[in-house]
């Protein structure tokens, strides 16, 4: 499941959580509930925004010069669970 940042601007806090891809999370109340996070003071009701993110995509195989994860630095700068 991809994880997921949503920040609330009624209190400026960001949590991360975790759901599949088809759900939506609008607002405080389902953010905690999913994160299971205490709500604070801040109304069940109020919005949360949804923060744009950059995964990690590797592309290629395990077999490619790209990932020779016996090189030095490997395919990803260090100890590889490529292999």
């Amino acid at each position: 499941m991809p994880t997921y940042e949503y920040y609330c601007p009624a209190n400026h806090k960001t949590l991360e959580v975790m759901h599949s891809m088809s759900r939506s999370v609008s607002t405080w109340g389902e953010l905690c509930e999913l994160a299971e996070a205490k709500l604070g003071k801040t109304a069940v009701s109020e919005p949360v925004e949804k923060l744009l993110s950059a995964g990690m995509v590797v592309t290629g195989d395990k077999q490619s010069p790209e990932m020779d994860c016996a090189r030095p630095g490997g395919c990803c700068g260090g100890g590889c669970a490529m292999r």
